[in-house]
């Protein structure tokens, strides 16, 4: 005798409400633009920081991301 397995009836998902998505797509653009900002700016006449310390924590990640440097 073969046995047949009952499997419950699969649900569509729903629309996600763009009021729900909105405010985490601004956040996570927020941390982008902060992210880039710190990897290729953040040095010389526009820095936020004094000193190299931010630079050098972001200096691999600026070659990476094709930042020139030096």
């Amino acid at each position: 005798m073969a046995e047949t397995a009952a499997f419950p009836a699969a649900s569509l998902p729903g629309p996600i409400p763009v009021g729900e998505i909105l405010p985490w797509a601004v956040f996570a653009g927020l941390l982008a633009l902060i992210a880039l900002y710190f990897i290729g700016a953040e040095q010389g006449a526009t820095a936020v920081f004094s000193g190299m310390g931010v630079h050098e924590f972001v200096h691999d990640g600026r070659h990476l991301l094709g930042f020139p440097c030096h």
